[in-house]
């Protein structure tokens, strides 16, 4: 160990790194290599034009059926076609009948380029059977949307009439294509986890249809919250009520019961659904080898199924797959939560991504207090915890990480929660105007220091889908435009909701942003320090929003970033036990300019590094 190591892991306390041998015997070790990319099915590539959705299963109003079709997937976002006209006035209110046609065939065309990008896990939302685009409210969840594989017609005539009885399920089209799709990705080292969403289904789910067709004697009367069935006797009156998830009858909930350990758990009848969906979909054959199978899953609204049921799911998940990653959506305090429900990580929202908001991307919250802030979070994680959670900073529930870049200024961020960091994020909302506009040079670079910040800081880096390429948006549903793509030229944003100046914004796939992704990302297999490497903070100001940190032993990166507009120098105590000067710090990594921009001084003990503004940079001894 380099003299200037043994300083460190002395002053700072920092732990010795574990042995490779070690890394190999955790739960789910590839999860903490991963880098990963969520995907919109629906939105990021139309490879196949004859499964495209119809309008009829698309619940498609009837005023508007008649002219209604696929939207050009270049098209402006918010120009509306002539059926849309027949709905409304924007894309607010014709948004949940628009389809692009994105499908499993347009993801397997473009895992070369998500290999190329360097993310090596793949975050599908839901894939399962729903007319709805973001599939959220499924008809059934062993079956794969029939519309996102090759023979959607077809499709919906085998599976008819199937019941929650395995041996009436048949593979359908779409799902052997999805199956091709996991054995595409695994050839290329890719890992696949799928959304899961156990707490509520639609209408049309199969068992729910038959619950309101025979009511009480349906089959499935008892995997719902059934508040009233329905009297024969009064015919011109229903008396069917149900719960619905957050009041939305369009999404009944599963029913919750109290196991014997005292726990809230599924109906067992429900429960014992999901356990056959989760074997089928992690191994499809069932001959107990697991690597035809997705790699794991993501829970949503997790915390809204007791966790009495996750725990028994997860070790069945990991009874099929011992290697499998489980992770919940969770908006508060986590680690609890994933300890009692056995999960592996965490959409780690609370923990990072509302920190990241508050200090580093509002710049409201003073950075001493930022730093303090997500390392308090992070260290209510155990390190092994730490490295498998999924570090994000935007989703399909959220406005785009640029947008937030541009409308930092906005008066009640900084506080890092929930309210300050999900809240009022539509062109209309009310307390100052959300910009929808393309990001200036001065934003992206903020955005470079950010995504170095990502790839830096311990845990598992997440990316949501054309971050990369140059796309920003407001919430749903501007978070879920089609992807850009190189290969295609795209119409300029003219068009601005809310009363917003006009603008003449290219949207087409941006090269150069795409570039330093993927050489930031990287850094992470050059590196693998920056994967495993232990962590400490060196240090924060608030007058200079400078701040530095630490990874590794066997080769110390430093991590500096300057959050400050203009050019700053942070000066940190850098000596060798015996007083000797320690080896220079040169930079190998700037996320804006060059590595010539970085000014590094050492002296009297002392590094002194100067960087522009809203600049990182990592450095490391020659």
């Amino acid at each position: 160990m380099p003299r200037l190591l043994l300083c460190l892991v002395l002053i700072l306390g920092l732990p010795f790194f574990s042995s490779a041998e070690e890394t190999q015997s955790k739960k789910c070790a590839w999860a903490e290599e991963a880098v990963w990319y969520q995907i919109f099915p629906e939105r990021f590539r139309n490879g196949d034009l004859k499964n495209d959705p119809t309008a009829e299963y698309a619940r498609v109003p009837d005023k508007a059926k008649g002219k209604w079709k696929i939207m050009p997937w270049t098209k402006d976002w918010y120009a509306l076609e002539d059926w849309e006209k027949e709905i409304g006035s924007d894309v607010y209110a014709t948004n949940g009948s628009r389809r692009y046609g994105g499908d499993f065939q347009g993801i397997i065309d473009r895992l070369d380029y998500l290999k190329e990008l360097g993310v090596t896990a793949l975050y599908l939302n839901p894939i399962f059977e729903s007319p709805s685009l973001h599939k959220y409210d499924s008809r059934s969840f062993h079956h794969a949307d029939p519309h996102f594989g090759p023979d959607p017609a077809a499709d919906i005539t085998l599976t008819a009439g199937e019941t929650a009885d395995p041996k009436s399920w048949k593979w359908s089209a779409a799902d052997k294509q999805f199956l091709e799709l996991i054995q595409q990705a695994h050839r290329r080292g890719l890992r696949i986890i799928i959304d899961g969403v156990f707490n509520h289904c639609a209408t049309e789910f199969f068992a729910f249809a038959d619950l309101r067709e025979k009511q009480k004697d349906s089959t499935y009367a008892s995997w719902f919250d059934v508040h009233h069935f329905d009297d024969p006797s009064t015919k011109d009156k229903n008396e069917f009520h149900y719960a619905g998830w957050w009041g939305l009858k369009s999404m009944p909930e599963f029913v919750e019961v109290t196991d014997e350990k005292g726990k809230k758990n599924l109906h067992p009848q429900v429960k014992a659904y999901l356990f056959a969906i989760t074997r089928r979909w992690m191994d499809p054959n069932g001959d107990g080898d697991p690597s035809d199978g997705v790699d794991g899953w993501r829970l949503d609204v997790a915390n809204e199924v007791g966790t009495g049921f996750w725990a028994e799911w997860n070790d069945l998940v990991h009874s099929i797959q011992p290697q499998a990653y489980t992770t919940p959506e969770i908006w508060v305090e986590a680690p609890d939560f994933i300890r009692e429900g056995k999960f592996d990580g965490v959409m780690n929202y609370y923990a990072f991504a509302m920190p990241v908001k508050g200090g580093l991307i509002d710049g409201t919250l003073p950075i001493k207090d930022f730093t303090r802030m997500i390392e308090e979070r992070r260290e209510k994680f155990s390190w092994e915890e730490t490295l498998r959670v999924q570090n994000l900073f935007d989703s399909h529930d959220t406005d785009r990480m640029p947008s937030m870049i541009v409308n930092r200024d906005r008066p009640y961020y900084g506080k890092a929660d929930a309210f300050a960091y999900d809240a009022d994020i539509w062109p209309g909302s009310r307390d100052k105007p959300y910009f929808i506009r393309k990001p200036d040079e001065t934003e992206r670079k903020l955005q470079r220091m950010i995504v170095l910040f990502q790839m830096t800081y311990p845990g598992a880096p997440y990316i949501y889908y054309g971050t990369e390429a140059g796309m920003w948006g407001a919430d749903d549903p501007d978070d879920r435009m089609p992807m850009v793509w190189a290969d295609l030229k795209f119409e300029p944003q003219t068009l601005s909701p809310g009363g917003q100046p006009s603008r003449q914004d290219d949207i087409n796939f941006d090269s150069t942003l795409h570039d330093y992704y993927r050489d930031a990302i990287a850094l992470r297999k050059k590196f693998p320090d920056l994967v495993h490497g232990k962590m400490q903070m060196i240090g924060a100001e608030n007058q200079s929003r400078m701040f530095a940190f630490v990874r590794g032993d066997a080769n110390t990166l430093f991590a500096v970033f300057n959050r400050h507009s203009d050019p700053q120098t942070f000066t940190f105590q850098f000596g060798n036990t015996d007083g000797t000067a320690a080896d220079p710090l040169a930079p190998i990594f700037v996320s804006s300019g060059k590595p010539a921009d970085v000014q590094v001084q050492q002296k009297d003990g002392k590094a002194s590094i100067t960087l522009p503004g809203f600049t990182g940079a990592l450095l490391k001894q020659k």
